[in-house]
């Protein structure tokens, strides 16, 4: 078909010329209706017909491209449509009716392919030669051709799964607000967006037409590219690069891309074209390399961080699907061909990409991670100079104000250590050496994070430190045990030393092979003074007040003490045991992770599995199921799951050997915890954990060297296991029995494992057993032996009927208080008895007594409780006259000094105890004695049981007991350590369990115990207060408050407060009054008001007014030197930070620089909320101290002024706090006293000028430069200067935020045109310099001075400008140079103006 005829189905020859002048005179802009009947047969035109005309004009292109005359055959294809009459003018006109019909959100399928046709038709007529000479271009009708593909692909294809996965992501925001346009969604207007949910449904067929005819006009536009140059067109080139880097998205990208190709026709994907246009862009006929890289790199960019950019406002965050991080993988691929193709001419640009993708990093942790990969795919493609200029530019990156900025540059950091360190040599620039090795980036980038002012940077900074010593760069290795080093000169690796010095290229190792040994050579890396301070530092936030913080220095601090960076210690290993009881769940879990990482890579440190038992085996017990199971678990793999059976030929591997290592310890050494095992059985005895197989063997090893582990499991499970061999334990009872040399802990779990099998034996074997342990009994056992005896001869002797039981506790245990009492009576009654008294025996005979009290209160005489009171006493005299009734009751100076040792005494106090607990007449004559003994007794040991003995008598006696608690409480202010701490644990105790309440002056006496001066008392003064009392009544630390203003002053004059009765010595002993204790009483208020709620805080303020300042204000109380004092603490309570409502307090979350990088809506809706109620609360406490304490301040004032009283300092200063917030309203407030008024206006004044002048003080320095702010800590041996604070730039729309920035001797500041400001352009020309540099000085580039890479439309009325800045090497004047230049862009638009 020849090309007249293909053209007759577009009824050119009808169309009204007046139609086609309209058209042009609209710049295809608005589809012009034509008559309707020339409409219908237009529209009638079917894809055929396109397709028809679209081949001859290929045909005729290629036609011309084989002429050797190319002007001959570029005239008669033009001179072809002049002579048939065609209108080259009304051709263009209709293909724009179609193109403008398809555009329409309504449009049909067949419009929209009918558009795509018409748009590819005139790409390709713009392509021929003679084109533009016979007025075919049209900027705008090629721009809206070459957008064609967004308007007719429909917008739903292939993206509703992603718009459902965004809709549930935010649907917990309900706030409605209008949805967000995805990226591969192109920029519409509002009508067109109303037009949306209109939009016709396609079938498969349908998506396939528009997708051919999509395909077609993309390789039209590749076609109009090859052939027409577009220099001088800037804004084609930008429309072209939107138009490809969209393209990106329209479908998934399967499989790798050939870059490569050189025919487009053979690439099957859309994306494969839109890369294959990109790179053509990138070609000197489409004008300068620079502006085209620039361009680019530009749009690259947002694909490469996953955002969608349009062309105006900020760019959005898209979902990380598998579409998007593919065509991110194929974009970052993309820029490492251009890179790679056009080398040294693309490399400025890879700097500018590389710090771009590093400012508008989002802080979500997936979107910093795919963005520290794509970094360090990109720096993989650099030289080791550009590479050094880089790693420069990140240190500088590290210390910026914005947090997410230091954040990501630890992952950077992470990303560039697991690649091979660069070689010194390779680096052209001398300066930049130091910048290459991986020490660098572990000391000087990643470990300087270690003090960051946000918690979040800080610990992702010793995560990542943690990690370090993973990798398989020996170089990190070495960098982190430098930082660590105590030994004075560094460590290396065996096997690394040669002669000379030591390779730094050794970049592999494996785990369990880095036996690290110290070799002396010139030079230490890190003083041994500065690596105690760094492993300090490390175990302070190890206790940091943040969880990540704590969390991340856990995974720190076992990561160097797996590799042996640090040396194990009890007190280390005992921090990280203490995590695994840490408030945070997360925290927790953590540390049970991290101790059981550090059992596994040191099995045989017995430091190591001591620790392991204190963290995992008390969470069993933890509240929270979480943890409880994760312990479980650890418990099982580690002890449980390693019994197995025991042969003569049997060697245990190296996890058995452990598992029977930790159940010796637990046997021997790790006694406090067996209450927290026995819980972990019970709960694996729920779950039928116990195997038969299990518990055979378990029993063959009850004959091993470690019998003992195996005895302590026995005792665990035996009550819980069915059937058991009762022969073999039989069998290893009687070797016990018969042994001269017994195991104090083995005996005792034997013998609990007889008393759990007591029911399963017969009459005759536990008659034997009795009498075996009667025998026992009688002899010198150990005091846990005699308890575990006792036990196991209940169990013996116990049957359902009580009577019976109780007969038999009687016979045996009676005898047994028989035996004891005669040997205390040949020792108290003897005349030489106690200067021949053994005291181990005498302890043993007490303790039998004692214990078997217990079982048979009938057998005990008064003869026996006198007995045990003379171990206390010397009423021996009493005895020997003893007589059927017992004495009147004793003096209360009963405790005097006897000859028996501290320890017997100690003893006998317990045993008298027993008895009390029996016999409550007892319990009643005996309390006194005790209160008496804890006033004046001088033994520790003495006064430490009577408290324990106290409380259990409260307990057992709750009335009576009740009395004496003052006496108990007055211990917390013992001068010894050991009495003060078990008296608060028995006390709270007893809180707990509400057999005390919070009476007279007991919870004064627990705010005492909180300042105590040993820190371990105060720290766990503070957990019972805030982990188990304040839980049980919430209002404790209000309702107590106001009162402890009066008490700790000592000040009763008020006619409610501190009432209470106290003897004078509890005044003295419990009073913190006076200035010296001032530190102590504040923080015990800003511990009260720490914990307290809003409306606390509120009630607490109203009540201060009406029962404190009211008073004083009335004259109810006196201003006299006790009254003064009360007043100011008062005012001084008042002004502290934490008296203020949090919800009008509270400033917006993250620390300082901490700045949301995006805004969603869950965050937006909060955001509002908190505004609200800040709005709300700060309405009704204005409203409330305006009614009720404004008035009281004002007659407060005139009284203070009056009695001129010094007060009046505290209550100004009172004033100037709360006033803060009220600026502007001062006159407001005190309109009825306009003095106040002023001297308050006057005192926020200089309160404000202050301020500004610390901080002019602290940004200055000695030379007179500007101080950075200190958002980081020391930087060890850091190469670079600390940099000064960035000056600020104009105001550009795609300018990234700039880092802190070099004194002006270091670097030359340049600025950017923009109304009023200069600017340094680059020159279009050859060579790389800024016109403000002279020639022949060598230039890098650094985005200290980069402004945009490429220029943004903006919504701004102020232009815009596309330049890059550079930076010489050399260094510069002192002073600031500005240079007048406009940019080319203005320069032309001035032109055409």
């Amino acid at each position: 078909m020849d090309l007249i005829s293909a053209l007759d189905f577009l009824k050119l020859n009808i169309i009204p010329q007046a139609w086609v002048d309209e058209v042009w005179d609209l710049e295809f802009t608005e589809k012009k209706s034509l008559d309707d009947t020339i409409e219908e047969d237009l529209t009638a035109s079917d894809e055929k017909a396109f397709r028809d005309l679209y081949q001859c004009l290929l045909a005729h292109t290629a036609e011309q491209q084989q002429s050797t005359d190319t002007d001959a055959a570029s005239q008669s294809i033009w001179a072809l449509l002049g002579e048939n009459g065609v209108s080259v003018k009304s051709l263009v006109a209709v293909l724009s009716f179609f193109v403008l019909s398809g555009q329409s959100k309504t449009a049909t399928v067949q419009q929209r392919v009918s558009g795509l046709h018409a748009a590819s038709l005139y790409l390709l007529l713009l392509g021929l030669p003679g084109s533009i000479a016979n007025k075919v271009f049209h900027e705008v009708f090629l721009d809206t051709c070459s957008n064609m593909t967004f308007h007719c692909w429909p917008q739903d294809s292939g993206k509703k799964r992603k718009k459902e996965v965004m809709k549930s992501s935010q649907a917990e925001n309900k706030r409605p607000k209008r949805h967000r346009k995805d990226c591969q969604e192109v920029d519409m207007d509002e009508a067109e967006e109303d037009e949306e949910e209109g939009e016709p449904h396609f079938t498969g067929q349908d998506l396939a037409n528009i997708r051919a005819a999509v395909v077609l006009l993309v390789q039209s536009l590749l076609r109009l590219l090859q052939t027409l140059p577009l220099k001088g067109r800037p804004q084609s080139a930008n429309n072209c690069t939107q138009i490809f880097s969209k393209l990106l998205y329209l479908e998934p990208v399967t499989g790798e891309l050939d870059f490569t190709a050189e025919d487009f026709t053979k690439l099957r994907s859309v994306p494969a074209m839109a890369f294959y246009g990109l790179q053509l862009l990138c070609s000197p006929k489409h004008g300068d390399q620079k502006e085209s890289l620039r361009r680019v790199f530009h749009r690259l960019l947002y694909v490469i961080l996953m955002m969608n950019k349009g062309n105006r406002g900020k760019p959005t965050v898209l979902i990380p699907s598998q579409a998007n991080l593919a065509i991110r993988k194929q974009a970052i691929h993309f820029v490492c061909h251009i890179v790679a193709t056009l080398n040294e001419l693309a490399r400025p640009f890879l700097q500018i990409l590389l710090q771009h993708i590093c400012f508008q990093m989002v802080e979500k942790s997936e979107f910093r991670s795919h963005g520290a990969q794509a970094v360090g795919l990109l720096t993989a493609q650099m030289g080791s100079t550009d590479y050094a200029g880089f790693i420069k530019w990140l240190y500088n990156y590290s210390r910026h104000s914005k947090m997410v900025c230091r954040l990501f540059s630890v992952d950077v950091v992470m990303v560039l250590l697991e690649q091979p360190e660069r070689r010194p040599e390779d680096c052209q620039d001398s300066e930049l050496v130091h910048f290459l090795p991986h020490k660098f980036l572990i000391q000087n980038l990643l470990f300087a994070r270690r003090n960051d002012e946000s918690p979040i940077v800080q610990g992702h900074a010793f995560a990542c430190l943690a990690q370090c010593l993973e990798l398989p760069s020996l170089n990190a290795t070495r960098a982190v045990h430098a930082l660590f080093s105590t030994s004075g000169s560094p460590t290396v690796l065996d096997g690394e030393i040669t002669e000379g010095t030591l390779s730094s290229q050794q970049t592999q190792k494996t785990y369990r092979s880095l036996p690290f040994r110290t070799v002396e050579i010139s030079g230490t890396e890190t003083s041994n003074s500065e690596a105690k301070e760094n492993l300090a530092l490390l175990l302070r936030r190890v206790q940091d007040p943040k969880t990540n913080v704590r969390k991340s220095a856990l995974q720190a601090l076992v990561s160097l003490l797996k590799h042996n960076v640090i040396l194990n210690s009890s007190e280390t290993l005992s921090l990280l045991s203490e995590r695994c009881r840490d408030p945070a769940v997360s925290v927790k879990k953590k540390a049970l992770q991290c101790v059981g990482e550090l059992l596994y890579a040191k099995p045989d440190s017995r430091l190591v599995q001591r620790a392991w038992l204190q963290g995992v085996v008390p969470a069993v017990v933890d509240s929270e199921n979480s943890v409880q199971e994760k312990a479980l678990e650890a418990l099982d793999q580690v002890l449980l799951s390693q019994v197995k059976l025991h042969s003569a030929g049997h060697h245990l591997d190296a996890a058995q050997t452990l598992t029977w290592d930790l159940l010796d310890l637990l046997c021997h050494e790790c006694h406090n915890l067996s209450q927290y095992f026995s819980r972990a059985f019970t709960i694996w005895s729920k779950l039928n954990r116990f195997t038969p197989t299990f518990i055979s063997n378990l029993i063959s090893h009850t004959e091993t060297d470690h019998a003992g582990g195996a005895w302590l499991l026995l005792s665990k499970v035996v009550a819980s296991s069915p059937k058991l061999p009762y022969g073999k334990i039989l069998e290893a009872w009687d070797n016990m029995v018969s042994s001269e040399d017994r195991n104090v802990t083995t005996c005792c779990h034997i013998l609990s494992v007889m008393g759990d099998i007591a029911a399963h034996l017969n009459e005759d074997t536990k008659d034997r057993i009795i009498n075996d342990l009667m025998s026992l009994l009688k002899t010198t056992l150990s005091l846990e032996v005699i308890s575990a005896a006792m036990e196991t001869l209940y169990q013996l002797g116990h049957s359902e009927d009580i009577k019976q039981t109780q007969a038999f506790l009687n016979q045996y245990c009676g005898e047994l208080v028989s035996i004891c009492e005669a040997y205390l009576a040949s020792i108290i009654l003897c005349e030489n008895g106690v200067r021949s008294l053994n005291e181990e025996l005498m302890i043993k005979h007490l303790h039998t007594l004692g214990v078997a009290s217990l079982h048979c209160p009938a057998k005990i005489s008064k003869r026996t409780v006198l007995l045990v009171e003379s171990v206390l006493t010397t009423n021996s005299d009493k005895l020997a006259d003893f007589q059927e009734e017992l004495p009147p009751s004793l003096p209360l100076s009963q405790f005097t000094t006897n000859c028996f040792p501290t320890r017997v005494r100690a003893h006998g106090v317990i045993t008298l105890g027993k008895l009390c607990l029996q016999r409550e007449e007892l319990g009643q004559k005996y309390l006194p004695v005790f209160a008496r003994e804890l006033e004046v007794g001088t033994e520790v040991a003495v006064r430490n049981n009577v408290v324990v003995i106290m409380c259990d008598l409260c307990v057992r006696y709750t009335n009576t007991g009740d009395h004496y608690i003052p006496n108990i409480s007055a211990c917390l202010r013992d001068s010894q350590p050991v009495i003060r701490e078990q008296t608060l644990i028995m006390l709270t105790n007893l809180l707990q369990e509400e057999f005390v309440k919070w009476k007279g002056s007991l919870f004064f006496r627990f705010m005492v115990a909180l300042v105590d001066p040993v820190p371990a008392i105060s720290s766990l003064c503070e957990y019972c207060l805030l982990h188990l009392l304040l839980k049980k009544n919430p209002e404790m630390f209000s309702q107590h408050f106001i009162e402890c203003i009066f008490h700790f002053n000592s000040y009763s004059k008020h006619k409610s407060y501190n009432k209470f009765p106290q003897s004078d010595k509890e005044k003295v002993q419990f009073s913190l009054k006076g200035s010296a204790n001032r530190e102590k009483r504040f923080r015990i208020y800003r511990f009260l008001l720490e914990h307290f709620t809003d409306v606390q805080r509120f009630n607490v303020m109203s009540k201060i007014n009406q029962s404190v300042l009211a008073c004083f204000a009335d004259e109810e109380l006196p201003l006299d030197e006790d009254g003064t004092e009360i007043l100011s603490e008062t005012f001084s309570v008042l002004s502290l930070k934490e008296m203020k409502l949090q919800a009008v307090s509270s400033t917006a979350a993250g620390s300082v620089g901490d700045e949301p990088e995006e805004e969603n809506m869950a965050t937006v809706a909060k955001a509002v909320l908190e505004a609200a109620q800040k709005k709300v609360v700060s309405q009704i406490q204005k409203k409330a101290f305006i009614e009720n304490t404004v008035p009281l301040i004002i007659s407060l004032k005139n009284l203070l002024e009056q009695k001129r009283s010094p007060v009046l300092r505290e209550l100004m200063a009172y004033l100037k706090v709360k006033m803060q917030d009220y600026r502007t309203e001062v006159k407001e407030f005190f309109s009825g006293d306009e003095q106040l008024a002023a001297e308050v206006e006057f005192a926020l004044k200089m309160t404000e000028n202050e301020q500004k002048m610390e901080e002019k003080m602290g940004h200055c320095s000695l030379t007179g430069e500007t101080q950075t702010p200190n958002t980081q800590g020391s930087v060890q041996q850091s190469p670079v200067q600390s940099p000064a604070t960035s000056r600020p730039l104009p105001l550009l729309s795609f300018a990234t935020p700039q880092p802190t920035r070099p004194p002006p001797l270091f670097n030359r500041l340049v600025y950017s045109a923009r109304s009023g400001h200069s600017a340094s352009v680059l020159h279009k020309g050859d060579d790389n310099r800024a016109i403000s540099t002279p020639k022949g000085v060598d230039v890098h580039l650094t985005f200290n001075e980069v402004s945009p890479i490429f220029r943004d439309r903006s919504s701004s009325s102020m232009g815009e400008i596309n330049v890059l800045h550079v930076q010489s090497n050399q260094q510069q004047a002192p002073g600031l140079r500005q240079w007048n230049v406009q940019s080319p862009l203005r320069q032309k638009k001035n032109k055409g103006d």
